[in-house]
């Protein structure tokens, strides 16, 4: 008989700090698709936190004195707790965050991955010789930064804190986490399960649920260096100027209107195709999500027919519970704020084609056409299963309309020409492009960051987790010491 490892829900009303900390505050965490209670998660007070950074700061002395190979063995086993679990875990991430289970299954899938790279990085050099004059080496050497905080979303909770929690205690530093009390145990307590069967010491990677005072805390204690948020815009630019004041690092992954360019020569099932998987993955809850479908005017009939079936076939439900495509939006305010967008653009000319419902928390696939510059639609990060349709005639206005938005995250084109689509692709102000392919895409061994909106110039994962996590320390070493003219 299988052993359920969720079964005891240890972070019930909990804290996790390498033991399971009750709390004193706590709020109900609900299934999107179900409105079922799943859990009890405890909500961090500022005091919580910063009790949690003093002790996170103390135990970083230690871990930065722990041997490469044992940290290394250290997320091997976290890695391998995943992996023994795998279903388990994967069903509750779908269940928690309302998608369907092979997106859960992709997120426990790139923990594992994200633990065994971490697990290369305790490994890897830490430094460098510098070119120096006779007599004198000179050297650059990674030193961490000491506690990093880690601020989450709920819509890929697990990646997108994992992508940050293990590379920083790769390198050295400790970290204090607040998930989304929305998404808690996938955002970070499945990971806390992993860390406490891996045997990491305790107060180096510690959990602290909380709404907008517990954030503000992670960007306002003293003993955190820097923070790494991902989640919205507006959120984003709050938690950059509180840490800009308070002089710590942040890398800021904020939210995106990226385009998806379709060119006349295009192959209109697969561009089909790509449309609705860039606009209606997991609900179109993604930053990367492909807002805006630009499409050449001389295709945009028949391209829409072919989405529009798409829409109209694609199965909306509990997306545990079977063969379902879309589940639900994570919450009533999300639900209202997409159909508000909808229908705002509606009014202001975009034509319906499909869609515009919704039961519960579930939202039609819904595809607009005729969507201009000025309407909700375009200008806006819908967050939901909405398919904006733009036309255009000439390359240099999809360029044009493509680059008209204050974010700067993903844009792709498809057509068969490929130097025409990379003489449009070169021009966009994105972060991550892609060419004859959709704008959802990500690896944990590449840089994910945008710009502008998007993010601050920072980038995550892959070769920019030394650059995020570690600040360098220079010196010098002379065999003895030397006057100077003075």
């Amino acid at each position: 008989m299988t052993v359920s490892v969720l079964g005891s829900k240890k972070w019930s009303g909990k804290f996790f700090t390498g033991d399971w900390v009750a709390a004193s505050n706590t709020q109900e965490v609900m299934e999107p698709a179900t409105g079922n209670v799943l859990s009890s998660v405890a909500m961090a007070t500022t005091d919580d936190v910063y009790l949690a950074c003093q002790r996170a700061k103390v135990a970083q002395k230690e871990w930065v004195k722990i041997p490469p190979r044992e940290k290394s063995a250290i997320f091997h086993k976290a890695a391998m707790f995943m992996q023994d679990n795998f279903d388990e875990l994967a069903l509750y991430v779908a269940r928690e965050t309302g998608g369907a289970i092979p997106k859960g299954e992709h997120e426990i899938r790139e923990a594992i991955i994200i633990l065994q790279l971490a697990a290369n990085m305790t490994l890897e050099p830490t430094g460098l010789t510098l070119p120096s004059v006779p007599e004198r080496m000179s050297y650059a050497t990674r030193k961490p930064i000491g506690v990093v905080g880690v601020i989450s979303p709920f819509n890929f909770p697990m990646i997108l804190s994992i992508r940050s929690i293990a590379p920083a205690l790769a390198t050295g530093n400790a970290v204090v986490t607040k998930p989304d009390p929305q998404t808690p145990v996938t955002g970070a307590f499945i990971l806390a399960l992993a860390f406490e069967a891996a045997g990491l010491p305790k107060n180096l990677f510690q959990v602290f649920p909380g709404a907008v005072e517990a954030g503000e805390a992670i960007c306002t204690a003293p003993e955190i260096g820097m923070v790494a948020f991902t989640g919205s815009t507006a959120a984003g630019r709050k938690v950059g100027e509180v840490c800009g004041r308070n002089l710590k690092k942040v890398s800021l992954e904020l939210g995106g209107k990226n385009s998806l360019i379709i060119l006349e020569d295009a192959d209109l099932d697969i561009a089909a195709s790509n449309i609705a998987w860039g606009a209606y993955s997991h609900q179109g809850q993604i930053c990367m999500a492909a807002g805006r479908i630009l499409v050449q005017a001389s295709i945009a009939d028949a391209l829409t027919a072919k989405v529009v079936e798409k829409a109209k076939h694609l199965p909306v439900g509990d997306p545990v519970s079977g063969q379902v495509a879309l589940g639900p939006l994570i919450n009533q305010r999300q639900l209202e704020k997409v159909h508000s967008i909808v229908q705002d653009s509606i009014a202001a000319g975009a034509k319906l084609e499909v869609g515009g419902t919704y039961d519960k928390l579930f939202y039609m696939p819904t595809v607009l056409s005729n969507v201009k510059p000025g309407m909700r639609s375009f200008n806006e990060e819908v967050f939901g299963p909405v398919v904006n349709i733009v036309t255009f005639d000439k390359d240099e206005e999809a360029v044009a309309m493509a680059n008209d938005t204050e974010y700067g995250l993903a844009g792709a084109v498809i057509s068969n020409n490929y130097a025409r689509a990379e003489r449009i692709a070169s021009q966009l102000h994105v972060g991550l492009l892609h060419i004859n392919d959709q704008t959802v895409n990500d690896e944990c061994i590449n840089p994910f960051g945008g710009a502008g909106a998007s993010g601050n110039g920072s980038a995550v994962c892959g070769p920019a987790s030394w650059d995020l996590y570690t600040h360098w320390q220079w010196t010098t070493v002379k065999n003895t010491a030397t006057p100077y003219p003075f």
